[in-house]
């Protein structure tokens, strides 16, 4: 993750910590879909975190959440919003899977939301992603997939970015993304949309027992 993404997502934390989650019910049928899959003897790890939202919700159904964000100011606000009763087994860490001091796991589950289409080396991270989960563990995302018409939108989405304005915004297809996921060692079980018809587009996979990405 470059510098520029790191100060852009420092810089509009405190926004976007103010902000509605676009759509309550469907983030509640995202979260109802995690808990069907997960134990309260789990171990997992949340990429791309942000304010801890999602951290919050979950943490409370398995033993230990481990929620990171290569954002400072974002893992600051989560740390001065965390409940009380999270405490004991929620940890921030500022940084990215693979840096020298991220946890390694193994992990039962790995959580990105909103994340994958803001990298640009998502082949490295879902081969760290592989390597930090036990045999059998689940990977979760749910990533804004466009293609066709809306990369229309590309110069568009450049220019904003050029001038700081804008993420980084990768144009993936959803056959796409479900490739390099397979190709980085995962059996694709479960996807969804949610709402249904949306681009957001969730992937259930996991960790195939005999194969290293």
């Amino acid at each position: 993750m470059t510098q520029d993404t790191r100060a852009f997502w420092n810089r509009v934390a405190r926004r976007y910590a103010q902000m509605d989650i676009r759509n309550p019910d469907a983030y509640e049928q995202t979260l109802d879909s995690i808990r069907a899959n997960l134990s309260e003897k789990d171990c997992v790890l949340e990429l791309g975190c942000g304010t801890g939202t999602t951290a919050f919700r979950l943490a409370q159904n398995v033993r230990r959440y481990v929620a990171s964000d290569y954002s400072s100011e974002m893992i600051d606000i989560a740390m001065e919003r965390q409940p009380p009763e999270t405490r004991e087994n929620l940890d921030f860490h500022v940084g990215q899977i693979g840096d020298e001091n991220h946890p390694t796991g193994p992990f039962n589950m790995v959580l990105c939301f909103n994340f994958l289409h803001l990298l640009d080396d998502r082949k490295t991270i879902l081969a760290k992603i592989h390597m930090s989960l036990e045999p059998g563990g689940l990977f979760v995302s749910k990533t804004p997939c466009v293609s066709g018409l809306f990369t229309l939108l590309r110069p568009v989405v450049l220019i904003l970015h050029a001038f700081a304005k804008a993420p980084c915004f990768k144009f993936l297809s959803s056959k796409r993304l479900e490739t390099e996921i397979k190709t980085a060692g995962f059996e694709i079980i479960e996807t969804a949309r949610h709402p249904e018809g949306s681009v957001r587009h969730v992937i259930v996979a996991k960790k195939l027992n005999n194969t290293t990405a």
